[in-house]
C-alpha cells in the first residue's frame, strides 16, 4: 500500500477492512458501519463485506467471490481513457481465480494494457478447500501467463518482499506497460469464518506459518537494526488502542439510518423507474 498515491484506486474482496484503513479511511468511520450505523463509510448500509469510499478512492470492498475483478479493470481503463497516470490495485482470493470473470478479464487488461495490478492473496484455502483439490495449476501466479502478463509468486510473510514486488508492478503500470499479476502467498490462522473451525488443516502446519508471522519478523528487524525500540512500539500499541476505543464510541454514539435513505445510492440515477416514493 505504501507504494501508491491518494490519486490511485483500490479495490477488493470482503475481507476489506485493512485495506479501506491503508487507504485512508477513518477507523471512526469504517467501525461505524460494522455497526450499521449512519456515520459509515457505506452510511450503515453496506456492513462489514462492502466498505467504501469515494473520496479516498477506495471503490470498495465486494461479497461476491471474484465480482470485483471485472470493476478493476474497468476502473483502470477509466484512468487510461482519461489520460492519468493512475493505477489500480485489484485485490482477490485464491478461490476467485476459478471465477471465469478472472480469466476474461486478465486477457482484456493484458490486450489493452490497462494500468492495473492483480493481487491474489493465497492463504491456500477457499472457506475450507485447498489449492490442490481444486486446480492441478496449484502456482496461481502461472496462469498470467497464459495472457502473456508478468507475473511473480511472492511471500506474503515478508513485508519487504511484498513491498519491493508491488513497487515495480505499480512503476510498470504507471509507465503504460500494462498489467502484472502477483499471487501473495500468505495465511489466515482463523477458520473461514466464526463457524469454521478449521479442522482441515494441522496444528503443525498452522504453528509453522504462525512462527513466519510478518509484524512479529518486521518487528524483530527493526528492532535488531536499531530503528525504533521497545519504548516506541508500546507508544504506537498505546495510540491504536485509543484509536479503536475512540471509534467504538463514536460507533455506538451514532444514529441508525433513517427509513427515507432505503434507496438513496442504490442508482446512480436518482428517478431510475424502479425506485418508487
Amino acid at each position: 500500500m505504501s507504494v501508491i498515491g491518494p490519486e490511485d484506486s483500490l479495490i477488493t474482496a470482503y475481507r476489506d477492512h485493512a485495506h479501506a484503513l491503508a487507504k485512508g479511511v477513518s477507523a471512526d468511520a469504517c467501525m461505524a458501519e460494522l455497526y450499521g450505523k449512519a456515520t459509515g463509510c457505506s452510511k450503515g448500509k453496506g456492513g462489514s463485506m462492502h466498505f467504501f469510499s469515494k473520496e479516498h478512492k477506495f471503490m470498495g470492498g465486494h461479497g461476491i467471490v471474484g465480482g470485483q475483478i471485472p470493476l478493476g479493470a474497468g476502473i483502470a481503463f477509466a484512468e487510461m481513457y482519461n489520460g492519468t497516470k493512475n493505477v489500480n490495485v485489484c485485490y482477490m482470493g485464491d478461490g476467485a481465480v476459478r471465477q471465469g470473470a478472472f480469466n476474461e478479464t486478465l486477457n482484456m487488461a493484458m490486450l489493452w494494457k490497462l494500468p492495473v495490478i492483480f493481487v491474489c492473496e493465497n492463504n491456500g484455502y477457499a472457506m475450507g478447500t485447498s489449492v490442490q483439490r481444486t486446480t492441478n495449476m496449484i502456482d496461481i501466479y502461472k496462469m498470467g501467463h497464459g495472457f502473456d502478463m508478468p507475473s511473480a509468486a511472492v511471500d506474503g510473510m515478508d513485508v519487504v518482499a511484498v513491498h519491493n514486488a508491488m513497487d515495480e508492478a505499480v512503476q510498470r503500470a504507471r509507465a503504460g506497460e500494462g498489467p502484472t499479476f502477483l499471487e501473495i502467498r500468505t495465511y489466515r490462522y482463523k477458520g473461514h469464518s466464526m463457524s469454521d473451525p478449521a479442522k482441515y488443516r494441522t496444528k503443525e502446519e498452522l504453528e509453522e506459518y504462525k512462527g513466519r508471522d510478518p509484524l512479529l519478523s518486521t518487528k524483530h528487524a527493526i528492532l535488531e537494526n536499531k530503528y525504533a525500540d521497545d519504548a516506541w512500539f508500546a507508544e504506537v500499541e498505546a495510540d491504536v488502542k485509543k484509536v479503536v476505543e475512540d471509534s467504538v464510541k463514536f460507533a455506538e454514539e451514532s444514529p441508525y439510518p433513517d427509513a427515507s435513505e432505503i434507496y438513496n445510492d442504490v442508482y446512480v440515477q436518482e428517478d431510475y423507474p424502479f425506485v418508487m416514493d
